[in-house]
C-alpha cells in the first residue's frame, strides 16, 4: 500500500509533553506509519496510507486529544460541467489535493464547495486540479489569497481570542485580589466576609471556566490517552484551589477553626499570568518564522505574459511552462526561465545573498523573485509554481524548521515522564506538609501543593531547540545559506576538518588567461592580438579563455586566413600575413623553433599549476601564454577564516602533487590531497573519519555527490549541480566560500543558543520545583506563592523563546 506524507498545522500546543500527546494520538491511527510535531512551528508531519476517508481520521486523532487543525471552506465556481459524471469527476480531482477534507458540487449552481485546511491546500491548488480534470475555474469576485496568508489569518484570530481572555482574567483577577485583601481598601472593610466570598466567586468563576476552558480541554484530552501534560498541572493547580474555596464559601462550616480561608485570587490570577506567558510566547513564536515569511513576501504577484501575440497581466499562478513573459525595469521577475531578447542587471540578492547586481543577456538563467534593475527583456518560463527557486528555497527551509536536531531527543525523553513526575512530586509534598506540617497543615499543603504544579515548566523544555533551529535556518536562507535539517544545523558545528574540492569550490571551474611573457622584441599587446586571432576558430576551452582575455582588453582581433589544428600538439595559423604557431614543446620542435630560455619559465608556470603554451611568428619563439582555472577571489580570505573557526583545511585535486601543493600554498590550505580520481574521493573523506575527525566536504559537481554523502556535512556550491545538491545537507546559494564560513558560524552561533535555552529549562526546573515544595522553609522561614509560581513559569517559556530571537542579529562574519 502506498504511503504520503503531509505537514498540518496543529493550535492549542504549549509544551513538549503537548507534543508528544498529538505524535502518540496520530501514531495510534489507522493507517499512520509515522508522526513528527513540532513545537516551534506548530506544525505535524504526517507518513500515512490515505484511504476513502482522507484526513478526517487525522484530524479527529487531534481533536479527541485536545488539539485543533484550523479548517475553512472556499467555493469555487466550476465551468464545462455538463452531467453528474462531471460532477463526480470534479469532487475526485479536488479530493486527490493534499489538505482538502471534503469536497461538494452543485451542478445547479455549477460551485464547488470545498473543506480544506487551512495553510495546506492553496486556491491556485485547486485550480489547477479543476483544470487539470479538464474543466475552469470561473474568475472569482476577490482575488485568491495565498494559503500562507489564510494561516496566518488563522494564527491572527486565535492570538485575539487568546488576548481576549488574557484581558478578562487579568481584570477579574485583579478585582478578586482586591476582595480578597478588603481589610486594605476602607470601602471594602463593611463588607461583611462570607457576602465578600460570594463576590469572589462570581468573579472568579468566569476565569476559571471561560478564560481558563483551554486548559480544561487540554487535560481532558492528554487523560483519554491516559498521559499528563502542562494542561492537566494547570487544570489540577487551579482547581485545587478554586473548589477549595467554593466549599468555604458554601459550606464553611465543615472547616475547623483556622481553615476557611478562600483562594479565589490564587486560580485567577495564575490563569491570568499563565495567559499572559502563552500571549508572550505566541507572539514571540510568531517572529521565529520570519525568514519564511519575508521569502515568500518576495514572490511577484502578476506576470505580463505574451499570449495570442498580446500582452496580458495574470496571476503569477497562472502563468504555465513555456510562456513568454516581459519584464521591464524596476518589476520582479515572476518565476524562472531563460533570457529571449533583451539585456539587464538584476538584483538577486534576495535568493543568493549576493549584494551586486548581475548582468543578464539572451540565454542567460533568470530565477523568480529578482528584481530587474536597468533594461527591460522577455524570457521563457521554464519553472513555476512549486518548481522555481524560491519555492524549492521555502520548502527546504520550511523542512529544515519542521525536524528535529538530536540534542533535542534527550529533552523529548525528559519531557515524556516530566508530567506524571511532578504530579507525584506534588502529591507527595501535600502528603508530607498535611501530616509534619505545621498549624494549619491542610492549608500549608494545599499551597504548596498548588505551587508544586504551577511553577513546573516542560514548555521551556520543548522549545528551547525548535525555535532556535526555526531562527537559525531561517537567519542562514536569509544569507544565501540553505540548510537541509536540524541534524546537519547541530553536525556542523562539531566540525574540526574541511575537504574543499579545488575545481569550482576553490576556483572558477573555467581557464582564463593568466601570463603573457613575450620575447625577442615582441609587445605584449601584439603577442596577445596574434595568439587570440589565430585562436579565434579554436573550439578548445583554453583557445577560448585567450580570445576572451583579448576581447576584455579591447584588441581588435583578425580573422585567420588559414586555421589547423594539431591533436596533441597545439595550432598552426596565419594571421595577417604571419605564420603563428601556439602549442607544446613538441610543436615547436616539429617547426625547428629555438625556445631561447622558455623552457625554464614554462617549467615555473606548471609549478603554479597553469597551463603553459609557446609562441613562434615566423619561425622565431615570440614569447609564452598561460592559462589556469584560477583562484576565486575571496579563496585564500575563506579559507583563513575556516582556520579562524579551528578547522583543518584539506583541498581534493585531481591535479598533480607538485601543482596541488602550489596552489594549496597560494591559499593558506593545510594539506592538498593530490591526484585523486573522482571516484576515489569518497574515500578520502572516509580515510580522515577513520582517523577520528569530523569531516565537511565541499563541492559542486556529479562526482562530488558520493564525498558530500559520505561526509558528516556535505556542503554544495549552489553554481554546481542538482545532483551535489540533493546529495548535501547544507547548500550555498552562491560560488563563493564564505558562504562556508557563514554556514559554520550560523551553526555554532545556534547550538550556543540551544545548550543556553536547554540550561535554562533544566536548571530552572530543578531550582523551582523543590522551592516550591518548601524545601526552604525549615532554614529560612519562606514558602514560594503560587501566584509568584506562575509568574516564573510564563516567564520561563517567554526567556527561552525570546533568547532563541537573538539569533535574528546573526551577522556574517570572518572570525569565528
Amino acid at each position: 500500500m502506498s504511503t504520503k506524507t503531509i505537514t498540518l498545522p496543529v493550535q492549542g500546543m504549549t509544551c513538549a509533553s503537548c507534543v508528544g500527546h498529538v505524535e502518540r494520538a496520530l501514531r495510534d491511527t489507522d493507517r499512520v506509519s509515522a508522526a513528527r510535531v513540532n513545537l516551534a512551528s506548530e506544525r505535524a508531519t504526517i507518513e500515512f496510507s490515505p484511504d476513502d476517508s482522507g484526513l478526517a481520521p487525522l484530524l479527529s486523532a487531534v481533536h479527541d486529544a485536545g488539539y485543533d487543525i484550523p479548517t475553512e471552506t472556499v467555493s469555487l465556481p466550476i465551468g464545462g460541467m455538463t452531467c453528474a459524471s462531471c460532477v463526480s469527476h470534479v469532487e475526485r480531482a479536488l479530493h486527490d489535493v493534499d489538505g482538502v477534507l471534503s469536497a461538494a458540487v452543485n451542478l445547479a449552481s455549477e460551485r464547488a464547495s470545498v473543506e480544506l485546511v487551512s495553510g495546506v491546500a492553496s486556491l491556485a491548488d485547486l485550480r489547477q486540479a479543476v483544470v487539470s480534470a479538464g474543466y475552469e475555474v470561473r474568475e472569482m469576485a476577490e482575488a485568491p489569497e495565498m494559503a500562507e496568508d489564510r494561516e496566518r489569518a488563522a494564527r491572527r484570530r486565535e492570538y485575539e481570542d487568546l488576548r481576549l481572555r488574557f484581558i478578562v482574567a487579568a481584570v477579574l483577577g485583579f478585582l478578586s485580589l482586591v476582595g480578597t485583601y478588603q481589610a486594605w481598601f476602607p470601602l471594602l472593610r463593611d463588607i461583611p466576609r462570607q457576602t465578600m466570598y460570594v463576590i469572589l466567586f462570581l468573579l472568579t468563576t468566569p476565569v476559571q471556566f471561560w478564560a481558563g476552558w483551554r486548559f480544561y480541554r487540554g487535560a481532558w484530552g492528554a487523560l483519554k490517552h491516559k498521559t499528563a501534560d502542562m494542561n492537566v498541572l494547570i487544570a489540577v493547580g487551579t482547581s485545587a484551589a478554586y473548589l477549595y474555596s467554593v466549599a468555604v464559601t458554601f459550606v464553611p462550616q465543615v472547616f475547623p477553626e483556622g481553615m476557611a480561608e478562600v483562594y479565589y485570587d490564587t486560580a485567577a490570577v495564575i490563569i491570568a499570568l499563565i495567559l499572559l506567558g502563552r500571549l508572550l510566547e505566541a507572539r514571540a513564536k510568531g517572529q521565529t518564522s520570519e525568514a519564511i515569511r519575508k521569502l515568500m513576501g518576495l514572490r511577484a504577484k502578476t506576470a505580463r505574459v505574451v499570449r495570442d501575440d498580446e500582452e496580458v497581466d495574470l496571476p503569477v499562478e497562472e502563468v504555465r511552462v513555456g510562456d513568454v513573459v516581459i519584464v521591464r525595469p524596476g518589476e520582479k521577475v515572476p518565476v524562472d526561465g531563460r533570457i529571449l531578447e533583451g539585456h539587464s542587471t538584476l538584483d538577486e540578492s534576495m535568493v543568493t545573498g549576493e549584494s551586486m547586481p548581475v548582468d543578464k543577456g539572451a540565454g542567460d538563467p533568470v530565477v523568480g523573485a529578482t528584481i530587474n534593475r536597468t533594461g527591460a527583456f522577455k524570457f521563457e518560463a521554464t519553472n513555476v509554481g512549486k518548481d522555481t527557486v524560491l519555492s524549492q528555497i521555502i520548502k527546504l527551509v520550511e523542512e529544515a524548521q519542521g525536524s528535529k536536531a538530536p540534542i533535542q531527543r534527550l529533552a523529548d525523553q525528559i519531557a515524556g515522564v516530566f508530567v506524571p513526575v511532578v504530579v507525584g512530586i506534588a502529591v507527595l509534598t501535600f502528603i508530607v506538609w498535611a501530616v509534619f506540617g505545621p498549624t494549619p497543615a491542610f492549608i500549608f499543603a494545599l499551597v504548596n501543593f498548588v505551587a508544586v504544579l504551577i511553577i513546573a515548566c516542560p514548555c521551556a523544555l520543548g522549545l528551547a531547540t525548535p525555535t532556535a533551529i526555526m531562527v537559525g535556518t531561517g537567519k542562514g536562507a536569509e544569507h544565501g545559506v540553505l540548510i537541509r535539517s536540524g541534524e546537519a544545523l547541530e553536525t556542523a558545528h562539531r566540525i574540526n576538518a574541511i575537504i574543499l574540492d579545488k575545481t569550482g569550490t576553490l576556483t572558477q571551474g573555467q581557464p582564463a588567461l593568466t601570463d603573457v611573457s613575450p620575447r625577442n622584441g615582441m609587445a605584449r599587446g601584439d603577442l596577445l592580438k596574434l595568439v587570440a586571432s589565430a585562436e579565434l576558430r579554436s573550439e578548445h576551452p583554453l583557445g577560448q579563455a585567450i580570445v576572451q582575455a583579448a576581447q576584455r582588453e579591447g584588441l581588435a582581433l583578425f580573422e585567420p586566413s588559414e586555421f589547423q589544428s594539431v591533436t596533441g600538439r597545439g595550432i598552426q595559423a596565419v594571421v595577417d600575413g604571419r605564420n603563428v604557431l601556439v602549442g607544446n614543446e613538441r610543436l615547436m620542435a616539429d617547426h625547428k623553433v629555438i625556445l631561447d630560455g622558455l623552457s625554464g619559465e614554462a617549467a615555473d608556470l606548471s609549478a603554479l599549476g597553469r597551463t603553459p603554451m609557446y609562441v613562434a611568428v615566423d619561425g622565431h619563439a615570440a614569447g609564452l601564454v598561460a592559462v589556469a582555472d584560477t583562484l576565486k577571489g575571496n579563496s585564500a580570505e575563506a579559507v583563513a577564516a575556516l582556520h579562524r573557526l579551528g578547522l583543518e583545511v584539506y583541498m581534493l585535486t585531481g591535479d598533480n602533487r607538485r601543482t596541488a601543493e602550489a596552489i594549496a600554498a597560494e591559499v593558506g590550505i593545510d594539506r592538498a590531497l593530490a591526484e585523486v580520481l573522482p571516484e576515489d574521493k569518497a574515500d578520502k573523506v572516509k580515510d580522515l573519519q577513520a582517523q577520528g575527525k569530523r569531516v565537511a566536504m565541499v563541492g559542486d559537481g556529479i562526482n562530488d555527490a558520493p564525498a558530500l554523502a559520505q561526509a558528516d556535512v556535505g556542503i554544495a556550491i549552489g553554481t554546481g549541480t542538482d545532483i551535489a545538491m540533493e546529495a548535501a545537507d547544507v547548500t550555498l546559494m552562491r560560488g563563493d566560500l564564505m558562504g562556508v564560513v557563514t554556514a559554520i558560524s550560523l551553526s555554532k552561533a545556534t547550538m550556543r543558543t540551544i545548550k543556553w535555552n536547554l540550561f535554562w529549562a533544566f536548571a530552572y526546573n530543578s531550582a523551582g520545583i523543590p522551592i516550591a515544595a518548601g524545601l526552604l522553609y525549615p532554614f529560612f522561614g519562606l514558602l514560594l506563592n503560587p501566584i509568584f509560581a506562575a509568574a516564573a513559569m510564563a516567564f520561563s517559556s517567554v526567556f527561552v523563546v525570546s533568547n532563541s530571537l537573538r539569533l535574528r542579529s546573526f551577522r556574517p562574519a570572518l572570525t569565528a
